[in-house]
This record gives C-alpha cells, structure tokens and sequence, in this order.
C-alpha cells in the first residue's frame, strides 16, 4: 500500500522481488507515478489502487496535482473499504500514509478499519518524524507504531531510535536493509544521455543525487567544494535532484555567493537512464547527510560500484566502514569533507581499490532477493506461522 506512489521505486523493487520468491499473492496498492508512468509497468507489475488512476498518468502543476491526489485517494480508499468489506487480505503492507502525514487521518482510519476486519498490519518506516516535528505529529506517529502488528526499518540505529523515542518493542521490529535502484538497467547509449550535462571535459566527476533536503547538507558539501576547487583542476560537482522551489533558490545563491565555477545544478527529474549514466561516469558519489534513517541513494551507489565519500552517521557505517569500503567525515565538517573529497580526486587508486570493495559486496539483485525473503518472513511473523 503506496497510494499516492510516495515510495514508488522501492514499491516497484520490493513487489517485484515478491513476486519471483513464489510465496505471496501480492496486489501493488498504488497510483501510477507521474515523473515516470512506467515505474511499474516495466519492471512488470500492475498497480490497483482502489478504483481511479488518473493523476500519475499526467504532469500537472503541483497545487492543482495535490488536491486532485487528495481527492483520487479519498476514492481509492472508499473503494478499499468495500472491497475489504467483502473480502479482506490476510496483510496490508503500508509504505506511506501521507494524509495522515497532511494531518488528515484518512488512511489511517482505513488501516484501522483493517485491522478490525482481522487484516494484520505491516508498516515500513522508511523514515521518522524530524527533530522539530510538532508534538501532534510525534503523538500520532506513537499511535501508529502501538497499532500496527510489525514494523519494518532499514537499520538497527532505527530500531533502537523506535524503542528509545516512541516505546516500541524491538521485538515487534525487523531490520530489513534498503534495497538499490537503477542498478539493473543497461549501460547502452550513456555517452548520447551524458551530452545534455556538459561533462565531456571534466576532469574527476563528483555526484550528489537525491531529493533535496536541508538535512542532506548540499550547503555543507558547497562550502566544501569550494577548497576543492582550489586545489584539484579539473574536478566537477554534479548536484541533480528536485527539492522546494525555495531550497532550490538557496543553494543556487550559495554557488553564487561562494563563487564556484565547477559545479552543475540539475534541479529536475532525472530520469532513470540519465541517473544510471551520472553514476557510472561519476568517479567519486558524496553523501554529506546531518542526519539519516535510509537513503536508496547510498543503496543505488552500493550497486553500482562506486567510491564513497558520506558522513560518519550510525545508519552509514552499518554498510560503510571508514577506509575500507569508503571515506567516512564527521557530519557537517566542511573541512574534513573537504580534504576527503580532495584525497579521493587525487588518488585514483584509493578510488579503485575503495570501489572494488564495494562492489565486492554484490549489492544487486542478490540484495533484493534477501529482502524478499526476509519480507516474506516478516508477514508470516505477524500471522503467527513465523
């Protein structure tokens, strides 16, 4: 259950993975999404939300996109209910519920109503509520956690932050590590997808992808490309991914303020074929988080083999090991990062050899095929036959 294809990648992955295990009859409660209708259909599964899938099938400017979500998902979910009426599921897997995240709990009834029909209720905590959540938030985030059968977190930091901050048995927790993405595309035709971002003479190629976040530290990572600049010729910075307007606005002043002259901005929706093709010409790929519960980005640059530079955060060094298998600095040390990305520039074979080792770790659909498994287990654990 992913209505409003808030997770759609993961949602895609994890049910396709599901269905080669053999051992779930599996319906993908979700719209289509719209930055990439395909997202399902081609890696072979058909989504059923409810009743109506109309809006991911089309661009549509963001307000007039979110109130027609809210509306289609309201639909859905009283289709859903009738249909559970008749005839439940034995488990509900949740990725999201982004109404209640909205503050208003529809979805969240609906899991209730759920549970009243005998339906067991599995949640993925793909995240938690930030630091500075309000206090309504953090209280019905508890209730949630109280409610459901089992819980789903993709690190043992999560699990412990669950116990510590919102009193949820571990027991209740399964660790489940995040899966990567792009990983299985074909590397054909990446020199033609690279042209549109200007790289043919770049020297080093640095990447940070993702969703933009305050808590993901571009601003960090532009302060410290500033000394890397000065001290590697060549070297280019890629920052692609969408974020705010208002985030968007900030980080172009910081590159102009700061006064870099080797960095490429891609605020937009990459494509999966352009995102595949950054990576793979990408020499060295940063993840300068101030804090993190999963990041597929780090999951995707697992999979593709690539040296790391990201910061020595709890979740990060359950996969990461400094020296060994990446360059880890402390969160939002400009300075340190700085000297790791400047190193990793200039040593080439650090970069190698901190590669091989990732790749060493056969992070693809071997990952994927774990996670079925252990998702599988997971669902019968709530059942009572695991």
């Amino acid at each position: 259950m992913d209505l409003w294809a808030t997770v759609p990648y993961y949602t895609a992955y994890l049910a396709k993975a599901l269905l080669a295990e053999g051992e779930v009859d599996l319906q993908v409660g979700s719209m289509d999404y719209y930055l990439d209708p395909k997202c399902f259909s081609s890696r072979g599964i058909r989504v059923d939300p409810g009743l109506v899938n109309v809006v991911g099938r089309f661009r549509l400017p963001r307000l007039l996109r979110r109130v027609l979500k809210l509306a289609e998902g309201m639909v859905n979910l009283a289709a859903l209910t009738l249909r559970f009426a008749v005839r439940s599921p034995d488990v509900v897997h949740v990725q999201y519920l982004p109404m209640l995240r909205s503050g208003l709990p529809l979805d969240l009834w609906f899991v209730e109503f759920c549970q009243r029909r005998g339906v067991k209720i599995v949640l993925t905590a793909h995240d938690l509520p930030p630091s500075d959540a309000g206090e309504a938030d953090v209280r019905a985030f508890r209730e949630l956690y109280a409610r459901v059968d089992g819980i789903i977190c993709h690190s043992e930091s999560i699990r412990a932050r669950l116990a510590a901050e919102y009193a949820v048995p571990e027991a209740k927790v399964r660790v489940i590590a995040h899966g990567p993405f792009f990983y299985d595309l074909p590397a054909s035709g990446e020199v033609e997808t690279l042209r549109g971002f200007g790289l043919e003479a770049a020297g080093v190629v640095v990447l940070w992808q993702g969703i933009l976040f305050p808590y993901k530290g571009v601003d960090v990572l532009l302060r410290a490309w500033r000394a890397v600049e000065a001290r590697v010729d060549g070297a280019w910075l890629v920052v692609a991914g969408t974020g705010s307007p208002e985030l968007v606005e900030q980080i172009r002043a910081q590159v102009a303020a700061l006064g870099l002259k080797r960095v490429r901005l891609e605020f937009r929706f990459v494509t999966a074929e352009e995102l595949v093709a950054l990576y793979r010409r990408a020499d060295v790929v940063v993840y300068p988080y101030r804090t993190i519960t999963t990041s597929g980005a780090l999951a995707t640059g697992l999979a593709l083999g690539k040296s790391i530079v990201a910061s020595d955060l709890p979740v990060f060094r359950e996969l990461l090991t400094d020296r060994e298998n990446a360059l880890l600095v402390p969160a939002e040390d400009g300075d340190a990062l700085a000297g790791a990305l400047v190193e990793l520039a200039q040593d080439r074979g650090l970069r190698e050899r901190l590669a091989g080792r990732v790749g060493a770790m056969d992070f693809g659909d071997g990952a994927w095929r774990a996670i079925a498994e252990k998702t599988v287990a997971a669902y019968q654990g709530v059942l009572g036959d695991g």
